[in-house]
């Protein structure tokens, strides 16, 4: 056979798919579909009618058509066996066998139509293989969607630089235009710089970073006297900002009410340890986006161990991105793992968080994500059955209140659980599963729940939530010494590792 058009049209003759096999004008192909409906008789069921060039062959679909145009010379018996495949493929894509549908559908149709003929002739295929053939994956789309995450990731990490770059110069066009500074000298302040006046030794208050504002600071700036002595620090305050680093300031220990009151438990020297984790998984595991961040920081409330050394050990073998503030000594950390000032006789900042190292780590290894959770959906019938699994892959990590959240299909779907570990609440269109603890101990477990009616991508993304007093990185504090005699200091820490974002697409 030579099948010359296939078309989607209405009782009128109106196409609203139409796909042309052989070469044709717009004009010639349009007189044909106009003279179909003068062609058709009424009273009679008609699969065919023809003319002295062509051959319609047609069958209803509700109010439309499914029409092949053919020569006159092809098999008629091949003729029907193809409009039947044709008239199977139209619904399989149009839920509604109306115009509406049909061009919303066009894309899909005109796709399908191409696998059923070449060139005018019949392909060997039938429904099953048309829709493979349609729905397939593409390798070159694939690795197109892979290029075009990686530009916007750059693109992105440009337009933090760019915002680093200005929030500089906005600093650096404030300090020049602000009112001029003086007789700033050396004091045992953290971080000042030496621009002094031989005939002034009155120290310039200290204005010292601290960790994100919490509620409780001030709503003014306010000067800190460190012990007896300070020192001017714009300089150190500029460092710290020019990375990025949230800078607020701070309350003087002398209006004792204004500053952030200790932990009932939380000693002289305190120490904590800080992890965010952002992290975006495939479906099949593999790991989109992964980038962890951590930052210790040194509170001290008593002054006589303002001069202290915090011993780090790091067994850490990842690629670990670490860095200590410009004003620690990078040298005696980076051979022996020591954090402390390069001018040993200044002292640390008095009732503050100071941020002294970071960490950072970005990989799309796998293998270092702290929990895996594979969600497989399997479609029944108007249905799915959802398998969820989770397991630790860091042993050292202890991960509590740990929330799974499963998205669920709009609608009133019937949700019946079947399996699970720990607990489960529904809260609207999620499924909140709750998990007390995870560790070596208590590792894996498992969910399994149906829904009524769902497809598998309606339980995508899940998102996934905990608090852990264990790190990620394996870098912990051995002990703190005094950094005149190196006797041992009393200290106290905390830590915590949460997830800012985690989830699997």
């Amino acid at each position: 056979m030579v099948l010359i058009a296939a078309t989607v049209c209405t009782k009128a003759g109106k196409a609203l798919v139409s796909r042309q096999f052989v070469e044709m004008t717009k004009a010639r192909i349009e007189g044909l579909l106009a003279a179909f409906p003068k062609l058709m008789t009424g009273g009679r069921q008609h699969t065919f009618v023809e003319t002295e060039s062509v051959r319609y062959v047609y069958q209803p679909l509700d109010k439309l058509y499914m029409l092949l145009i053919t020569t006159k010379a092809s098999n008629i018996l091949e003729d029907l066996e193809t409009l039947r495949l044709f008239s199977r493929v139209v619904p399989e894509y149009c839920t509604q066998l109306t115009e509406t549908e049909v061009l919303n559908q066009a894309f899909n149709l005109l796709f399908a139509f191409d696998e059923i003929v070449a060139l005018g002739y019949r392909e060997s295929v039938n429904l099953a293989q048309v829709r493979s053939f349609v729905e397939m994956d593409s390798h070159e789309e694939k690795i197109y969607q892979a290029v075009r995450q990686t530009q916007e990731r750059e693109a992105a990490n440009r337009m933090r630089e760019r915002a680093k770059e200005l929030q500089r110069e906005r600093l650096e066009a404030a300090k020049r235009g602000g009112a001029p500074r003086s007789h700033m000298s050396f004091g045992s302040g953290f971080g000042s710089q030496s621009m002094s006046s031989a005939s002034n030794t009155e120290p310039i208050a200290e204005k010292i970073p601290t960790t994100p504002a919490r509620d409780t600071r001030p709503s003014t700036r306010s000067a800190m006297k460190l012990g007896s002595r300070g020192a001017d620090t714009e300089s150190f305050v500029s460092k710290l900002r020019s990375e990025g680093d949230a800078v607020a300031p701070v309350a003087s220990p002398a209006a004792k009410t204004e500053a952030r009151p200790p932990a009932p438990n939380q000693k002289d020297v305190h120490l904590r340890f800080e992890e965010r984790l952002s992290l975006v998984a495939g479906r099949d595991g593999d790991i989109q986006n992964f980038e962890l961040s951590g930052l210790l920081t040194l509170r001290i409330s008593n002054e006589q161990f303002g001069r202290i050394q915090v011993h780090v050990d790091n067994k850490d073998t990842r690629p670990l991105q670490l860095q200590t503030h410009p004003n620690v000594d990078k040298e005696a950390f980076r051979s022996v793992g020591v954090i402390g000032l390069k001018q040993a006789q200044r002292p640390f900042p008095l009732h503050s968080d100071v941020g002294v190292l970071k960490w950072r780590l970005a990989t799309n290894d796998d293998k270092l994500a702290p929990i895996s959770v594979n969600c497989w959906p399997s479609e029944g019938a108007g249905g799915c059955d959802v398998n969820i699994e989770y397991e630790l892959e860091q042993e050292h990590l202890t991960l509590s209140d740990v929330h799974i959240n499963i998205p669920l299909p709009a609608g009133n779907s019937s949700v019946v659980v079947h399996q699970w570990e720990g607990s489960y609440t529904q809260k609207g269109r999620a499924l909140v599963w709750a998990i007390p603890v995870i560790n070596k101990q208590q590792r894996s477990g498992s969910l399994e729940f149906t829904v009524t009616p769902a497809i598998p991508n309606d339980f995508f993304p899940l998102t996934v939530s905990w608090t852990s007093d264990t790190t990620l990185a394996l870098l912990t504090a051995t002990k703190v010494t005094q950094a005149d005699d190196g006797s041992p200091v009393d200290y106290s820490q905390d830590v915590s590792f949460h997830p800012d974002k985690y989830e699997i697409v």
